[in-house]
């Protein structure tokens, strides 16, 4: 029993309380409402997980935003430079935090700080060192560290707050409730606690953190927390009523509440409970009590076309269990039934996201002020090329790919945006700036 307790790894707490006096400045929605960007184009992004591959797929679909120009305000202007927001989980959430901090330097710095780096294999080195077998550190912690040194140079959500880019959406999973837990300022208030001094690293490692693999990272939920708070909950209490599914999320972030019950928050990968990205940007809007209630109450006004951008990189490998009749390995089975659980799923989302996408749209619209909507879905399925179709999909979740991997999955993601017939009908519409044209009725004023 002794040498059990000793393995027992407890994990570092590292969000800190409110500071004495809270800064107006807070890394929230609020952000993206206000970036400073056209007033022609919101542009919401979402990186799912997937490792690597969903790293580097996303850059390249990063590349292709970068090289794409369009009259914006009277003046030629990069589509890159245009997203207001992106959502991302797991592997995803790497490159979606690569650009916030640090913007363009993600063309010359990202492939050699993490594509392009034997990451299972540091990790591994790390976990056998005798050292951390006999301490209390865990392995979440470990990654975190390595992280933070290796890949965002110590920075923090303060650094994130003070650039130019768009707002970063990093999603985990709460595993005592099984909701979403989002890195932003709204969700820290509930824990009593200041997102600025978090470090980017720590909440990228909990996006990523793969159960039984890693440990979760931990949060305190301290007491004394802002009257934000309990006005924040109310909210959306009241708007979730009629929603089974909001209502769940609801339920969770009210748990936070419990202080004494709910010391101690465990994050881990957010890809199980949205592996897209998406649902985090459908609950933001809805819980708001849809796209205009969320723009009025920071005090924004619709633009004249909204797009998403899904950026999907899951994949549908083939097994050999269908060439035997040998029973399945417990690995080939377990990843079996991961797979068919995702794609239900994703499927899902997609559908829940294309609606919505149509009514926010509507939502937003005025009489005389059509917005235009358009659901832009980048994934393998797409691919028209069989041989390719099928390379792609046996590349397998990992932080350590070969070195045509990370160069075909960052030329497929360009690829798979450039010529996706939606994106398309964006640019061209742009490029024409014909008026947009109501789906639906506009709602009166």
């Amino acid at each position: 029993m002794p040498l059990l307790s000793a393995c027992v790894s407890y994990g570092k707490i590292s969000n800190e309380p409110f500071a004495a006096a809270e800064s107006s400045a807070r890394y929230s929605l609020q952000q993206a409402v206000h970036s400073g960007r056209s007033d022609e184009v919101t542009m919401i992004l979402a990186f799912s997980g997937g490792g690597t591959r969903a790293a580097a797929l996303a850059y390249g679909v990063l590349e292709a935003l970068r090289d794409t120009r369009v009259r914006l305000d009277g003046r030629s202007q990069r589509l890159l430079d245009e997203i207001d927001t992106i959502s991302s989980v797991s592997g995803g959430s790497f490159t979606a935090a690569y650009f916030g901090l640090y913007g363009d330097r993600i063309f010359s710095d990202f492939e050699n700080d993490f594509l392009r780096q034997n990451i299972s294999v540091k990790l591994m080195q790390g976990l056998l060192d005798p050292a951390l077998l006999l301490s209390q550190r865990g392995r979440t912690e470990m990654a975190a560290n390595y992280y933070d040194g290796n890949v965002f140079k110590g920075a923090t959500f303060a650094d994130l707050q003070g650039q130019d880019g768009p707002l970063i959406v990093i999603n985990a999973t709460d595993l005592g409730r099984g909701v979403r837990f989002s890195f932003l300022q709204d969700y820290f208030d509930l824990l009593c606690s200041e997102l600025s001094s978090f470090p980017v690293a720590s909440a990228v490692t909990a996006s990523s953190a793969v159960p039984v693999v890693f440990h979760p990272l931990v949060l305190e939920n301290r007491i004394g927390c802002s009257p934000r708070a309990e006005t924040f909950l109310k909210g959306l209490k009241t708007r979730a009523a009629d929603s089974p599914q909001l209502s769940q999320v609801v339920d969770g972030l009210n748990s936070y509440a419990q202080k004494q019950q709910r010391r101690y928050i465990h994050l881990v990968d957010g890809g199980i409970t949205d592996n897209l990205g998406l649902l985090a940007i459908y609950e933001m809007i809805e819980l708001a009590g849809g796209a205009r209630n969320l723009l009025n109450s920071f005090g924004g006004a619709p633009t004249e076309r909204f797009i998403v951008i899904s950026v999907n990189a899951s994949t549908s490998p083939q097994y050999g269990m269908e060439l035997s009749s040998a029973a399945p390995s417990m690995a080939d089975t377990i990843n079996l039934v991961t797979d068919v659980q995702l794609h239900r799923t994703n499927a899902a989302t997609m559908v829940l996201l294309k609606d919505s996408v149509e009514r926010w749209a509507t939502d937003l619209s005025r009489p005389g002020r059509a917005v235009e909507p358009y659901f832009v879905e980048i994934d393998f399925k797409s691919i028209p090329q069989a041989q390719r179709k099928l390379y792609l999909n046996q590349i397998p979740t990992s932080f350590s790919l070969k070195k045509e991997q990370v160069d075909e999955l960052i030329a497929v993601g360009r690829e798979l945006l450039l010529s996706n017939a939606e994106f398309k009908r964006f640019v061209r519409d742009l490029e024409g700036k014909l008026p947009p044209i109501s789906r639906q009725q506009p709602r009166p004023a």
